[in-house]
């Protein structure tokens, strides 16, 4: 199978039709001489909406911190972005968005890195996608975790999820700016 058709497989996917509030609308992006990847949760709502992955606030917060420009970031051949949940999930009681479906990281994750194989480095935002990917390596808690970052290197890079609720995040931790940013960088610029 090539990764075209795999990723026409992906789109069309109905799996998690009946859960999903608006419907299914996987976002996600992929070529096979991708060297970074980045591993989030699911889309938000205006990513939904546009079907550009990282579309929002999230987005231009992550792109800081990598300092990467549009332009770089949506080179599907430099940077695979695959989510935990490639469709919107819905808003959740407390005003943030609901977790991404458990189905489909298990039902497609595997079949599509077979087709990445140039990977340098990936990043795990938030708590969803390291549970996944780093599975009893990880720490206690997504701080913990992420002040460990230089353990899970060269692979994997953790990092709290750009949402709104990281800059309440990083307030509490500021050595995430001050330690963290700069590795981070350094890491992003020697992968792409």
């Amino acid at each position: 199978m090539s990764l075209t058709r795999i990723l026409r497989e992906v789109r069309a996917c109905q799996t998690c039709l009946p859960n999903l509030p608006f419907g299914p609308r996987p976002v996600l992006q992929l070529a096979a001489t991708a060297r970074l990847l980045i591993v989030g949760q699911a889309p938000g709502s205006k990513v939904h909406q546009s079907g550009i992955p990282w579309n929002d606030a999230s987005g231009d917060r992550l792109r800081e911190w990598l300092t990467l420009d549009r332009s770089v970031f949506y080179d599907a051949a430099r940077v695979a972005i695959l989510p935990m949940g490639f469709c919107y999930p819905g808003a959740g009681e407390n005003g943030a968005d609901r977790p991404p479906r458990p189905e489909c990281a298990p039902l497609w994750h595997q079949r599509l890195l077979r087709y990445l194989p140039d990977i340098r480095l990936t990043l795990l935002l938030g708590q969803y996608a390291q549970r996944y990917y780093l599975a009893s390596k990880r720490k206690d808690s997504l701080t913990r975790t992420v002040q460990a970052f230089s353990e899970y290197l060269p692979q994997f890079f953790p990092l709290p999820h750009p949402s709104w609720r990281s800059a309440i995040w990083m307030q509490k931790h500021p050595w995430f700016e001050e330690m963290i940013i700069p590795e981070l960088r350094k890491a992003v610029r020697l992968s792409v």
